[in-house]
């Protein structure tokens, strides 16, 4: 298995790039966030793998970090995600959102990712939830932040706008206060 690679970039694309090990060449399929993070052709790089083995197939993917590689292997443990699918939700999602995602049970986050509809964002919400390292968040349903979402739903914000919206929420605080800084903050983006 190819866990990591440390060489020199010979070539980039928006979706890959072509890393040099000490003259042996890596052709790597990456995120769009991962290859516009990659130094100029030349420079050295460190990237996190993934290697896939199909009776047809080898390939190797790469990460900017750990935790995305560790993701994006949660991702394929799932019935009906490929490798493919997987990097299309990391290409959508960083980490961090994706657990967001799973925490408060967000399809419509998930609808956003080419390639999946309402109920496959409902069946990866179900599968990715016990698979998932998910720390304890005020995202969980009953908390004040879940009820914050709720209402904002109600109010017919779109699921993007909400997101970021709690992702800057203050810690600790009522509904009623929460709401209320939530929509101040939704007010100033119009």
């Amino acid at each position: 298995m190819i866990g990591r690679l440390v060489g020199e970039v010979a070539d980039k694309s928006p979706d890959g790039a072509l890393i040099d090990v000490h003259g042996v060449g890596y052709t790597i399929a990456l995120t769009p966030r991962t290859a516009a993070s990659l130094p100029p052709v030349g420079e050295s790089v460190v990237l996190y793998t993934h290697l896939h083995v199909r009776e047809d197939l080898m390939a190797l993917y790469g990460f900017a970090s750990g935790d995305e590689r560790d993701i994006f292997e949660t991702l394929i443990g799932v019935s009906g995600v490929g490798p493919k699918l997987a990097l299309a939700v990391l290409a959508t999602l960083s980490p961090d959102e994706l657990r967001q995602v799973v925490l408060s049970e967000d399809a419509a986050a998930l609808t956003a990712v080419p390639g999946i509809g309402q109920r496959s964002a409902q069946k990866l919400l179900l599968e990715l939830r016990p698979k998932m390292d998910l720390p304890d968040s005020p995202l969980q349903p009953g908390s004040a932040v879940a009820e914050v979402r709720e209402a904002l739903e109600s109010l017919g914000y779109q699921s993007g706008e909400i997101r970021e919206v709690l992702r800057d929420l203050p810690g600790d605080g009522s509904v009623e206060e929460l709401l209320r800084h939530a929509l101040q903050e939704l007010g100033k983006q119009r």
